[in-house]
């Protein structure tokens, strides 16, 4: 089966070029996957390279595909260094095409050669790179490439608890190619990426887009540029052309293009405009094209509030690791899908939504579906030290730039977030801060910058903290337990509101550590105690604009453990390793409802109702969370003991901001023993933002309110 799938594989990449060459030209940036057929072997005593496996794969190695890491099973404890290896056919490519080796992720460093030529190193485990392979290529390939997953003080992530030599970060070293190896093939002049902005003025977007150009000719040549915008619908929104002149070498180029009554991405409207880069010569012929997503939208900071689109928004939502029992970091499209849909029911509509940049495929699932993110680069518990380290500040920005040119376009990204938990209430904290913000704010001036801080109540003044440099504050805070008493929240949260009195506030860390119970039983009901106590606490402070639970699922960790266990799960979430969910799963998904939903039958004796009214009352701005309820409706069915449909109806409200009442009636039925009744209120996608049910029996009365006695309960 392998040798067929490698043919198979070989027959692609045959056909691809093959194509492109007929083209006369036309290449448009094409893909090539490398992920399958890859040989396997952990190097404990480092004898790789004294062994020449970058020119031939070494013996008893394992065949797998990627995305792949060695630290599950009997590899699960592994730190140390590991080779991949992969032989690919190319045929003769024409002379004016170009290919790159492009790696999603590699944790945490690499080497990677192309027969037998050292093509360069990469480190730091979530974010892609690329090299240029054009001259390497020949008509059979071998690629291989050393992984090391081991850290020390300076790596990022690196040792933790603020420079503790023994620690470890508080999640799974996962080493490995842990996402997808490709071959992009280009003409020689292509598009090596956008960096596209909108702003919105007067009801109109006025867009940049930042075109990076490579140009492989010896010289410099004139070229014609466009752009062209496609809405939501698919069709031309707009359309610029140019000549430029472009210089041997990496060429930036901006262009600018307006739309008109553009269609805005919201939480519950996140509409996606797509933005096409056409590269052609003087003949006409096309040499590349790219093309990338971008939302229009408008995100502020105002008298501590968040507004998007002008609206204001009060979000919440849970963090989530990238660590599934079966896959580790090198997590499938499935597993993530799964997940984030699992975190939408839970009506998720703000995350972090980790400690470190996170795969392309959940920045897409947040663009889709309306979630704003910070994303953050993996400095968690950094010592005073270790942030005025020069090898570390660089390595934050080689981390921040790829992260930022990776993923910057996402609509749904607004803030990025430079550390977690580290000493940034120290003078080398805050010049690190410092430093990077301003390093940000040069690349992309467009978004917020902060970090997580654990320590703001401990503060005496502003001054003394990174947090005073910060576009908003992101505050930790486990009170009930690594904090204090719960008892300490209210006091602590008004010592920070009245020391940054000009700073909107995110909640970006609260729960519950299942060490904290006295048995792992207790940890769960504990978890649901300090959710119910918190929120309101939380709420109560107009300047909160969000608030984040840790987190969505437990996660495998060497810290935070149980006494005596040196690794496993660490039990902090929702739902288990397995995605079992807990009771505390139900209870923060009632809480999080944007609207609450009240259902009573209408009927003076026990005989079978007709009636029943429905009472839907949306959150205001005083709730975590809020935020405008637009395009919803409300719909209902009513069944029989056996499932069968008996009438269903709905109501749609174009601003759904007052309480609302409906109702439905059904004809009189004699002989009917059970009737259920399901109210639901649905976003403008069909999703569920909020159900109720109800039930009643042949014999049983109906209440004072209109329900049958005990039997109105929540569905989950």
């Amino acid at each position: 089966m392998s040798s067929y799938l490698s043919r198979c594989s070989r027959l692609i990449v045959s056909c691809v070029i093959v194509l492109l060459g007929a083209r006369s030209g036309l290449v448009a940036a094409d893909r090539i996957d490398l992920d399958r057929d890859w040989r396997f072997r952990t190097d404990p005593d480092s004898i790789g390279q004294r062994s020449n496996w970058q020119n031939h794969p070494p013996t008893d190695t394992a065949f797998i595909n990627l995305p792949h890491t060695w630290n599950l099973g009997r590899q699960d404890g592994y730190i140390g260094k590991a080779w991949y290896c992969k032989t690919f056919a190319m045929p003769p490519q024409s002379p004016d095409l170009h290919v790159k080796l492009h790696f999603g992720a590699t944790f945490y460093s690499a080497r990677v050669w192309l027969n037998g030529i050292e093509l360069g190193t990469h480190e730091g485990g979530y974010t892609a790179y690329a090299f240029d392979v054009t001259r390497q290529l020949r008509a059979n390939n071998y690629l291989a490439v050393e992984v090391d997953n081991r850290i020390d003080a300076t790596t990022i992530p690196g040792l933790a608890q603020r420079g503790d030599p023994d620690a470890w970060y508080d999640w799974w070293d996962y080493g490995g190619i842990v996402r997808d190896v490709w071959l992009t093939v280009s003409g020689a002049v292509g598009v090596n990426r956008q960096q596209i902005r909108a702003q919105v003025i007067d009801g109109q977007a006025s867009i940049t887009d930042l075109i990076v150009l490579e140009n492989h000719f010896s010289q410099q040549r004139q070229f014609l540029l466009s752009i062209t915008a496609f809405g939501p619908d698919g069709k031309t929104a707009a359309h610029e052309l140019c000549r430029v002149d472009v210089a041997p070498g990496v060429v930036p180029v901006t262009m600018a293009t307006t739309v008109r009554d553009p269609e805005l991405w919201g939480i519950d409207h996140p509409n996606l405009y797509r933005m096409t880069v056409e590269v052609e010569d003087e003949q006409g012929h096309v040499l590349d094209q790219q093309s990338d997503t971008f939302g229009i939208r408008t995100i502020e900071i105002r008298d501590r509030h968040l507004l998007v689109n002008g609206e204001r928004v009060r979000l919440t939502g849970v963090a989530r690791h990238e660590d599934s029992v079966s896959e580790g970091l090198a997590e499938t499209t499935g597993t993530m899908r799964y997940d984030y849909d699992d975190m939408k029911s839970l009506q998720v509509t703000l995350t972090r939504p980790v400690h470190y940049p996170q795969n392309p495929f959940i920045l897409d699932y947040a663009d889709r579906h309306g979630i704003l993110l910070i994303p953050e680069i993996p400095v968690w518990q950094f010592s005073e030290a270790q942030m005025k380290n020069p090898q570390v500040i660089a390595r934050a920005e080689q981390q921040l730039r790829e992260m930022i040119e990776e993923s910057g376009n996402h609509p749904s990204i607004f803030a990025w977030s430079v550390c977690n938990e580290s000493d940034t209430g120290t003078p080398g904290g805050i010049a690190y801060f410092r430093t990077l913000r301003d390093y940000i704010r040069k690349l992309d001036p467009g978004h917020f910058v902060t970090y997580a801080d654990d320590k703001l109540p401990k503060l005496k003044r502003a001054e003394d903290s990174a947090a005073n440099d910060a576009d908003f504050l992101m505050m930790n805070q486990y009170f009930g337990s690594w904090h204090g008493p719960e008892s300490e929240l209210s006091e602590s949260l008004d010592r920070v509101g009245q020391m940054f009195p000009n700073k909107m506030v995110i909640i970006s860390e609260f729960g519950l550590a299942g060490i904290f119970a006295k048995t792992p039983e207790d940890a769960d009901p504990m978890r649901v105690d300090i959710i119910r106590k918190q929120m309101p606490e939380l709420a109560r402070r107009d300047w909160i604009a969000g608030t984040i639970l840790w987190c969505y699922q437990d996660y495998k960790s060497k810290r935070t453990l149980r006494p005596g266990w040196d690794g496993g799960f660490v039990e902090h979430g929702l739902v288990d390793e397995y995605r079992q969910r807990k009771p505390s799963y139900y209870v923060w998904k009632e809480l999080n409802a944007p609207a609450a939903i009240d259902v009573r039958w209408d009927a003076p004796t026990s005989a079978a109702p007709s009636r029943f009214t429905a009472t839907v009352t949306p959150k205001s701005v005083e709730n975590l969370p809020y935020y405008p309820l637009h395009n919803y409706r409300i719909a209902w069915e009513i069944s029989d003991g056996s499932g069968n449909l008996i009438k269903r109806g709905e109501q749609a409200f174009a601003d759904l901001e007052q309480q609302q009442v409906i109702s439905g009636e059904i004809q009189p039925l004699t002989d009917t023993k059970l009737l259920k009744l399901r109210v639901t209120l649905l976003r403008p996608e069909n999703t569920i933002a909020a159900e109720k049910s109800a039930e009643w029996k042949a014999g049983e009365s109906i209440d004072a309110a209109g329900s049958s006695a005990s039997k109105e309960t929540p569905t989950h």
